[in-house]
């Protein structure tokens, strides 16, 4: 558990609700002037964009990232209840960091986004709770293949399939989705719910200069 969950963690029995995780622990190599997750957008950080699409859809907020990135984070953060889950090791990838996000929660299913990904509607996010309903997840099928993120997945389903990725070697989300099998939606019912450009991921400054243009 992490520094914040004795005081910070909500009264909810344990396997209920909905979780929202962003994920923000990365190094940003490719923003080598700034913490990606704090890249301005529309005046707001990346990481703001991400948690404002989840906390509507969830009872709980959490935000996994580095030791050292936790006080500006939280600054940024200040009218969101966030807990934060600190990586333990930084620099282990997106699935430890997910692994122990999800080790914090204490819902049923969790709503999953990088800080990358600013243009999710909160309105998809419970479309694909709704789908992972009595499953092990949702995700979404687009532009041929299945994509990571946005997620919706059962927490203890998830948490296991993040143990048996890890357990095999491999570091890869598509190797965490495959051992989650979750419910997928089709590239036709995901069209006529969300805009494409919202699957945009920021990862350089002339990404971020184009969704400012956008």
């Amino acid at each position: 558990m992490s520094e914040d969950t004795a005081a910070g963690r909500h009264q909810t029995d344990a396997d209920t609700g909905r979780a929202g995780i962003v994920l923000a622990g990365g190094r940003s190599n490719r923003f080598p002037t700034v913490d990606k997750a704090l890249a301005p957008l529309d005046g707001k950080p990346l990481l703001w964009h991400a948690v404002d699409s989840v906390a509507p859809t969830a009872d709980e907020l959490i935000v996994n990232c580095r030791r050292d990135q936790r006080e500006a984070f939280a600054e940024v953060l200040s009218e969101f209840p966030i807990r934060f889950a600190i990586d333990r090791v930084p620099d282990r990838g997106p699935l430890v960091g997910l692994r122990t996000a999800l080790a914090e929660s204490t819902a049923t299913y969790a709503a999953v986004l990088p800080c990358d990904m600013p243009s999710i509607p909160a309105a998809f996010l419970d479309f694909l709770f709704t789908r992972a309903k009595n499953r092990t997840g949702a995700v979404a099928r687009f532009e041929g293949r299945l994509q990571p993120f946005p997620a919706v997945v059962h927490v203890r389903a998830a948490a296991a399939a993040c143990r048996e990725a890890e357990a095999t070697g491999a570091d890869r989300l598509d190797a965490f989705i495959s051992a989650v099998d979750p419910h997928t939606l089709p590239e036709r019912i995901v069209r006529a719910h969300i805009d494409p450009t919202a699957f945009r991921n920021i990862n350089t400054h002339d990404d971020l200069a184009a969704a400012r243009d956008s």
